[in-house]
């Protein structure tokens, strides 16, 4: 076939199904019962990470509705205001976000006869409701998430005053309150951290739903449709590759379908996708740094995030973290998801760009190495890079340490920052890291090469021999999936309080343990 395609994979705004690749977002709500909120008159909170395609689903949903009918619904943005806390701004933004949106939509056009913003919202939803009677009105508030402190407080307080009133010619009948976390979450960061109690002014919620990624099978119905579209086939093992790395993240999903057939294949070439293809689309989008991928990583800087990343980083045990609030917090932003019952990062994706991310000062203050880290045949010398970063540890690590914000994850992050920087670009490291495996694994591969290091810390609580044995143990089990044949390096950082008052000589150790380096540190 292969004729020139109408649609294409899209990673910026919402889809639409004229000119994007696209599947059925309801299909994906997970606690939702659409069928009952306009019947019943309900009001309900949705929320699911960045680009997992809450927009699109809003704005099918409100077609599908004005299709019919019985109601008028509207998608209305606040993201206009984003980090306005005064409600005397926040208010009068969010009604001329209503009227913008209503005029977009050819609805009649609602206004507010008051200037006082503790009842402006109040006072334009019911004329609203009056203009579209006897249609039900149905508001769909998107990026919700975005008001904070008293421009919160009163846009809810001010949805529940019209609550018990709703109805034909009222107020709006069914509202959707939309964005990345659940609302209580804001409300109780918006009252100090006080919790919520029965007066709250989000009492009125009947459902809490989210937005699930796409499962295996929904990564390959999207293809198939280009496929229909074109005639280009995409093998099954580039599919199962863009699965395990994106375990279906909608919008990492949809750009290594785009990389892979308009850059890596140009935008005129049909050719069948294959494993080769996504894997230079993974590597061109991790580099690339897109809009949501820094994003995501600006979520770094948020301080219980950071809590949780340290614990994933060391694999730590840690059996308080899933009931933690700073887990569920990391778990609603898309961070971190449950593999057979353990806390990990959400794709393996994600888990290289918040590697990137939390090395990356680090890593830009390292400088260039100056001393020969290649052998001949252009392989890394890996012993060489390993006992300079020995030197470098003992030179900088305790004024360094000092200045970072991650403290029992300092060594693993200094380490895959001297990494990086001695690659520059020039090979790749893949990252196992997980809360409650004790250790964090690195297979760096350079050259065609692959080189095994495992990274352990001794704690106040562990001994030298117990560390070194059960490492052994753990990086014979990882060198087996990756590459039998590869070189191994069990690197151990003693955490120890006593460490302190030892000399370098006794901390800095090189040893070999049949095929594996024991490196000290």
């Amino acid at each position: 076939m292969n004729k020139r395609p109408v649609r294409f994979f899209n990673t910026t705004g919402p889809c639409n199904p004229w000119d994007h690749y696209m599947l059925p977002p309801e299909e994906r709500l997970v606690g939702a019962q659409l069928h009952r909120y306009i019947s019943d008159n309900l009001y309900w909170v949705l929320h699911a990470p960045r680009q997992t395609g809450k927009t699109t689903f809003l704005q099918n949903w409100m077609r599908q509705i004005n299709a019919g009918k019985e109601a008028a619904a509207c998608y209305v943005s606040i993201e206009t205001c984003q980090g306005v806390s005064d409600s005397k701004r926040a208010i009068p933004a969010i009604c001329d976000a209503i009227t913008g949106a209503v005029q977009k939509n050819n609805l009649p056009v609602p206004v507010s006869e008051t200037g006082n913003p503790q009842s402006q919202l109040y006072d334009i939803l019911s004329n609203w409701a009056k203009l579209v009677a006897p249609k039900l009105l149905v508001v769909l508030f998107d990026e919700v998430d975005v008001l904070e402190g008293e421009a919160l407080i009163s846009f809810l307080r001010q949805l529940r005053s019209g609550f018990a009133n709703r109805g034909i010619g009222m107020f709006p009948t069914s509202v959707a309150l939309v964005g990345v976390r659940d609302l209580k979450d804001y409300v109780t960061a918006a009252k100090d951290g006080i919790a919520l109690n029965p007066g709250s002014p989000f009492n009125i919620k009947s459902d809490s739903a989210s937005l699930s990624n796409f499962s295996k099978e929904d990564v390959k119905n999207l293809f198939a449709q280009r496929t229909v579209e074109t005639g280009q086939e995409i093998t099954g093992e580039a599919l199962d590759y863009i699965w395990d790395q994106s375990r279906g993240q909608p919008w990492i999903v949809n750009s290594l379908f785009q990389r892979a057939t308009m850059r890596v294949l140009k935008e005129d070439c049909y050719d069948t996708v294959t494993i080769a293809h996504t894997e230079e689309a993974r590597q061109q989008m991790v580099l690339a740094r897109e809009t949501h991928l820094d994003a995501l990583a600006a979520r770094l800087e948020i301080q219980e995030v950071r809590k949780v990343m340290e614990a994933l980083i060391t694999g730590e045990p840690n059996p308080g973290l899933l009931e933690s609030d700073e887990y569920r917090i990391c778990s609603d932003l898309g961070l971190v998801t449950l593999e057979e019952g353990t806390p990990c990062i959400s794709n393996p994706i994600y888990r290289e760009i918040i590697a990137r991310q939390m090395t990356f000062s680090t890593q830009a203050a390292i400088q260039k190495p100056e001393w020969q880290w290649k052998t001949p045949d252009g392989s890394l010398d890996m012993d060489t890079l390993l006992k300079e970063f020995q030197k470098f540890w003992r030179k900088h690590s305790a004024v360094w340490e000092a200045q970072s914000n991650y403290h029992e994850a300092f060594p693993h992050l200094l380490l895959m920052a001297f990494l990086q920087r001695v690659l520059n670009g020039g090979g790749e490291i893949d990252r196992e890291y997980a809360a409650g495996r004790g250790r964090m694994d690195l297979a760096v591969h350079y050259n065609a090469k692959t080189y095994i290091i495992e990274v352990k810390l001794i704690h106040y609580y562990d001994t030298l021999n117990e560390v070194k044995k059960e490492g052994l143990k753990q990086i014979v089990r990882y060198r087996d999936t990756v590459d039998k044949n590869a070189p191994a390096y069990l690197v151990i950082f003693d955490r120890r309080p006593e460490s302190i008052e030892k000399s370098w000589e006794e901390k800095i150790q090189w040893l070999a343990e049949e095929d594996i380096t024991i490196v000290g540190c």
